[in-house]
């Protein structure tokens, strides 16, 4: 991605008539579905700042604050484990365990062939269906560790829910 697309989806942003708080996080959304890997590189970050006349530190606050960014390249399939005390507790624990193991990741890593990045997050809003796991935009929930290894199974063979 290069300056000149940056400053297309910006005037696309602004013709949307948002907020202009609200472009740099729409903004951010798709540069980062621009990467295959998930990520918005740190001269990216630059560009949007120079585009949006912010500062960068502005850019990397977004950045790091919301979940959903990342400043690292991450994985194919992100999975985003609820730790929240509803998940944690009926099988949370082993899940985490499992996973961990399995990836031979902790959270905050991505898998030596690029397929898998672990990451750790709050309430997914699912506690009747606990414990539950995110992976890209999918949701699955009364988990147990076998049925966490046939979705890490299926994905690994190329297989989508």
């Amino acid at each position: 991605m290069d300056r000149l697309e940056i400053k297309k989806i910006v005037e696309e942003l602004r013709e949307e008539q948002l907020a202009e708080g609200d472009i740099l996080i729409y903004l951010l959304h798709r540069i980062q579905d621009h990467y295959q890997s998930h990520y918005i590189p740190a001269e990216i970050g630059e560009m949007v700042a120079e585009e949006l006349n912010v500062s960068p530190s502005k850019v990397y606050e977004v950045l790091t604050f919301y979940s959903m960014f990342a400043t690292k390249p991450r994985g194919k399939y992100i999975i985003r484990v609820c730790t929240s005390l509803p998940c944690h507790v009926p099988g949370g624990r082993e899940i985490v365990e499992f996973l961990k193991k399995k990836l031979g990741v902790d959270f905050g890593d991505t898998t030596k062939d690029g397929l898998f990045t672990l990451e750790e997050t709050g309430c997914l809003g699912l506690c009747g269906v606990s414990p539950v796991i995110m992976i890209n935009d999918d949701y699955y929930g009364d988990l147990t560790v076998e049925k966490v290894e046939s979705i890490i199974e299926n994905l690994k063979g190329g297989e989508s829910r």
